[in-house]
């Protein structure tokens, strides 16, 4: 089967065995019944002036789904009612032009148990109770490349190139590294007790989960790889702008 949607959907759908979610460019959350030609509710948010372009990857969490918008809030919806179950301001616009009250939210978030990490650009990274949408912590920082999770820690990519890893439990950083300045750095994506990052250059670098220093670092594509990498039985799947499709195995120097 196959529906029409109002808009650009730059991000996969959330997907379970009764619903397809789908979020579009133009700010809206559609919900579609498996096999509908038409959306069984929509919700729509206020798009600022000026945006990044892209979107977050909606998430289907229990009776909800969950959305991120470019005006800086996450929203839960419940899939059978379509009524918004609870929402969560991460990016609050400032600044006296549009470029500088810029709050999207377009990278990964990340759920674990009842805690939902979530970035924005020139906001925050936030963790958010999945249940009723209150924040648990904050801190500063400005991202598009979005969070992951390991290691008790939340790994976020600024858009300065500093790679952080927050404490889960909100009691401040473990530990930052600025040795990747301005490199346009992926998702930092856990891999055994090392953390991976691919730059704008196509180099993949590897850090130490502990203490966030620089242990490995390989030529791996002929561009930047800004898609998600999958990490899964010891291999780093990779895919580059430029369409390269790389699946790279972790192995330790002698």
């Amino acid at each position: 089967w196959q529906a029409t949607v109002s808009g650009e959907a730059l991000a996969p759908p959330a997907v379970s065995d009764d619903w397809v979610v789908v979020q579009t460019y133009d700010g809206k959350l559609l919900g579609f019944k498996t096999g509908a030609d038409s959306p069984t509710w929509t919700v729509t948010s206020d798009v600022p002036v000026l945006t990044l372009r892209g979107t977050s990857v909606p998430l289907l969490l229990g009776t909800n789904a969950i959305a991120a918008f470019a005006d800086g809030k996450v929203v839960a919806v419940d899939v059978n009612s379509g009524n918004v179950s609870w929402e969560s301001r991460i990016g609050v616009p400032q600044g006296g032009s549009e470029i500088d009250r810029i709050v999207d939210i377009d990278g990964t978030m990340t759920q674990q148990g009842i805690e939902l990490f979530v970035a924005s650009y020139q906001g925050l990274v936030a963790a958010i109770d999945t249940r009723t949408g209150r924040k648990l912590w904050q801190q500063n920082v400005s991202s598009v490349a979005g969070t992951h999770v390991g290691f008790g820690n939340v790994y976020v990519a600024d858009v300065d190139g500093t790679l952080s890893a927050f404490l889960r439990n909100g009691q401040g950083v473990r530990w930052q590294n600025i040795e990747l300045g301005y490199r346009e750095l992926s998702r930092p994506t856990p891999i055994s007790s090392y953390v991976a990052t691919v730059d704008f250059d196509g180099y993949l670098h590897l850090l130490s989960q502990v203490d966030g220093q620089i242990v490995g670092r390989a030529k791996v594509a002929g561009s930047a790889a800004r898609a998600d990498m999958i990490a899964a039985n010891g291999r780093l799947i990779i895919f580059a702008d430029n369409g390269q499709l790389l699946s790279y195995e972790l192995e330790a120097l002698d």
